[in-house]
């Protein structure tokens, strides 16, 4: 059978954009849920990010509603349509409700590297199994800090939980506090709303996870779908999972016929069988031409690849650190990264500085002033734009 041959660069840029609501954003009243579905995830180590990953990709919505789909409120409300939780990476992550079938069993059959914690620190397999049932029938239906899950969780399980051994940020967490992540992604966890200053947890609504092979294929076909065409080694770094069980879990898709091999950039990738069509021409030229502007550890930078591309010349030196993606704001000029940005509020202004790595023409600095007035929207403040140099770190 013949390999089909991918179109460039920008024709697979301008399919991606287009189906992450970056193209053209997701009309007003869609379901937010519909936005992270598209992302395959919103990160939310910082809440206001994701924040910003959503309200940017769809019309009119500001924190306010993404609060709304997360933490309803009221007699009548209905149910949460996202649910904040540990996702890829062992990172926080909005994730739709309705995947966490799929997620929760992806999520856990991914092989883990090597323990980071010494042997008489780390928990074996049957005690890490009962951590996770405590954390989840304690949070059942319960609003809890860490520290009051921490006294649950040490007297459902015993005193071992809750030995200080686990070095954190200069200092030593409970030994139970090493499978937190493991809760998030297996269902017995979730955050809740903050009391005050401090996070509190619970447990997301009940699900059946799916059978864990059909939940990796699915998520296999929904990140080629997104963010194809993509090879093995691509999803394995998105997932931080081991290369050679992507390959092989890419290869039996492949014999069963649910992917399909073509050439991109001059060598092998992976779309869903038979999505093959990409935009050309002024179609593709009009999905691409823009300013955009994305945050902190947005999935469109972690997760479309080859980086390179993404990032080209100055941009890799400039908006990566080390290689990674995520550690600045973005912006996207005509699909690529063409400069990074940071945000500083005080009260209700939010200055937001845009350093460019080359000159706009004006049409995109009056493009660039709209879209920062959209942050403003977005995170319910006053936004005004400086264009200079950022001088704030990665992940500042």
């Amino acid at each position: 059978m013949t390999t089909m041959v991918a179109p460039p660069w920008g024709a697979v840029s301008a399919r991606r954009l287009e189906r992450q609501f970056l193209a053209k954003s997701a009309r007003a009243g869609t379901a937010l849920a519909d936005v992270a579905d598209a992302m395959l995830g919103t990160h939310a180590q910082v809440l206001s990010a994701a924040e910003l990953s959503l309200g940017l990709r769809a019309d009119g919505v500001t924190r306010a509603d993404v609060w709304d789909a997360l933490w309803p409120t009221g007699t009548a409300a209905p149910p949460a349509s996202l649910v904040k939780t540990h996702g890829p990476r062992g990172t926080v992550h909005l994730l739709p409700t309705r995947d966490l079938a799929m997620w929760c069993a992806a999520l856990p059959a991914i092989p883990s590297g090597a323990a980071p914690f010494a042997p008489d620190v780390r928990l074996d397999e049957e005690r890490a199994d009962q951590v996770v049932a405590a954390i989840g029938a304690a949070l059942d239906g319960a609003f809890l800090t860490v520290d009051e899950l921490g006294e649950e969780v040490v007297a459902r399980t015993g005193p071992w939980a809750g030995d200080l051994v686990m070095p954190a940020f200069q200092t030593l967490w409970p030994r139970w506090r090493q499978v937190l992540h493991r809760a998030g992604q297996s269902g017995a966890l979730s955050f809740g709303p903050n009391r005050g200053r401090k996070v509190t947890y619970t447990r997301p609504p009940r699900f059946t996870p799916l059978p864990p092979e059909e939940a990796l294929r699915l998520l296999v076909r929904r990140y080629l779908h997104a963010y194809g065409p993509a090879t093995p080694q691509h999803f394995a770094r998105w997932l931080a999972a081991p290369a050679g069980w992507a390959r092989a879990l890419y290869d039996g898709l492949a014999a069963a016929g649910e992917i399909e091999e073509v050439r991109f950039e001059g060598a092998p990738a992976w779309v869903v069988a038979g999505d093959t069509v990409f935009p050309d021409g002024p179609a593709r030229d009009d999905l691409l031409r823009g300013v955009r502007l994305l945050p902190y550890f947005d999935a469109y930078v972690i997760a479309a690849q080859p980086r390179e591309l993404l990032f080209p010349g100055a941009a890799y030196r400039r908006a990566l650190a080390g290689g990674q993606a995520g550690n600045f704001p973005v912006l996207l000029v005509d699909g690529v990264v063409a400069g990074v940005w940071h945000q500083r509020r005080r009260g209700r202004l939010t200055t937001v500085t845009v350093e460019p790595l080359g000159r706009l023409t004006a049409r995109q600095r009056r493009e660039l002033a709209a879209r920062v007035e959209r942050v403003g929207e977005v995170l319910e403040a006053r936004a005004e734009l400086v264009v200079g140099e950022v001088t704030t770190g990665a992940h500042a």
